[in-house]
């Protein structure tokens, strides 16, 4: 079998196709999700903490020196990061929850107890007549 004919079977899979979907879409909603946090949720919440800017917090361990900058760093946009990563897991929760939730059918009642076969009534009538003696 060739390698562009193997390579081809590989493509024409539909679980392939299904996570390339999958990646760009979640590539997108990546953006979405830090657009939401940089400009939405940090701003209300830096005003919150006295106006701090989280993407202004870092730590200087060189200061610049002519044209070379300074070395930094810079934990208020790992914070930031952080904040994206919940956000993206709680979503993704939610939707993994809605999909679970959709794919539920509807267990079978438990069988009932079958009938007591001649012997079993009979076995439990002797034990019946010798617990009264």
């Amino acid at each position: 079998m060739s390698i562009v004919k193997e390579f081809k079977d590989f493509i024409n899979r539909g679980s392939v196709v299904d996570l390339a979907v999958g990646v760009i879409i979640g590539a997108a909603f990546g953006k979405i999700v830090s657009s939401l946090v940089a400009d939405i949720i940090m701003p209300p919440l830096g005003m919150l903490l006295h106006g701090i800017d989280f993407k202004d917090l870092h730590y200087t361990l060189k200061d610049a020196v002519g044209k070379t900058p300074a070395v930094t760093i810079n934990y208020g946009l790992f914070i930031n990061n952080i904040i994206d990563f919940l956000i993206v897991a709680f979503c993704i929760f939610l939707i993994v929850k809605g999909v679970n939730s959709m794919k539920k059918e509807e267990e079978p009642a438990p069988a009932a107890d079958p009938e007591p076969t001649k012997e079993e009534l009979l076995l439990t009538e002797i034990r019946d007549l010798l617990a009264k003696k």
